[in-house]
């Protein structure tokens, strides 16, 4: 048998998903990998160019190994 739902209980509320950063050209990003970048291009299925000096690449933004400066 299932118990009571009361509507004020702190477990009725479902967590919110932070709402996701964009980058622009000339954003600051570190990557787990990489070290220190800055963007260069972004694209529009969600993946940015970036320089990171000794090599550019192309990152899938947002991502677990990405931060925003």
């Amino acid at each position: 048998m299932r118990r009571p739902a009361f509507p004020a209980s702190p477990f009725n509320n479902q967590p919110v998903a932070p709402p996701v950063e964009r980058l622009v050209v000339d954003d600051r990003l570190t990557h787990d990998r990489h070290g220190l970048g800055r963007v260069v291009r972004v694209e529009g299925d969600g993946s940015v160019i970036v320089d990171f000096g000794s090599t550019v690449r192309r990152v899938i933004y947002p991502n677990a190994k990405v931060t925003k400066l």
